[in-house]
């Protein structure tokens, strides 16, 4: 499995089962958006920097309600959430995204606004990739989000998204740092893609922290 970190949280993720795109983003989001066509995209929820499904090629299917899926030949998961601590009040629903790709059981948490309830806790347990926000004030922050990774004991691989860069220097969000400073053995990729395989798996959890697409 190839992921590639477009920006904010939109991955360009490449398996044997076929190409997804995570949350894109609009025009409006000064990340560089590339050409992509994909088999399937998923949105978290209907915000602009997440739901920008028309920037995608390939005439994807788009999934973005929760429940179980079989699409694109993958069966997906979505579960019910929040995008803030008040119930969707201030911000609406959220979902989290969860599908075996390459073998590897992966997750995409979307604008997560809260710590894991329970029953969320048991669909994720099993999931050793999480591509997860740690930028606070839209999602979860750096605390709350390593009191989700350390409540999913499967967890081999994590990958920050939703934090402050260069590109959104003026947006009311923390940069990755914090958050790696609460974790341990943390790698800065250097770069903008990562590979994994069920075999290449850490055997101890690693954070994993990419740049953007077309930073360099």
């Amino acid at each position: 499995m190839k992921i590639t970190w477009i920006g904010h949280s939109c991955f360009f993720i490449e398996a044997r089962e076929g190409r997804i795109v995570t949350d894109p983003f609009a025009e409006e989001v000064p990340y560089a958006f590339p050409e992509l066509e994909a088999d399937l995209v998923t949105v978290s929820h209907d915000h602009f920097d997440h739901n920008a499904v028309g920037r995608v090629g390939g005439n994807p299917i788009v999934l973005n309600e929760p429940g179980r899926h079989d699409v694109a030949g993958l069966s997906i998961l979505g579960v019910p959430s929040f995008h803030d601590d008040a119930e969707g009040a201030k911000r609406g629903k959220n979902t989290m995204f969860v599908f075996t790709i390459d073998g590897i059981r992966t997750t995409h948490l979307g604008d997560l606004g809260t710590s894991l309830s329970e029953e969320q806790r048991a669909a994720l347990g099993d999931v050793r990739l999480a591509l997860i926000p740690v930028g606070g004030n839209y999602t979860i922050g750096a605390k709350q989000a390593a009191g989700v990774v350390r409540a999913l004991p499967s967890l081999r691989v994590v990958i920050p998204m939703h934090f402050k860069t260069d590109r959104v220097s003026d947006w009311p969000i923390e940069t990755v740092e914090p958050f790696a400073k609460m974790m341990d053995n943390v790698r800065r990729i250097g770069g903008s893609v990562v590979s994994v395989t069920l075999e290449t798996l850490p055997e101890a959890m690693e954070v994993w922290v990419p740049d953007y697409a077309g930073r360099y």
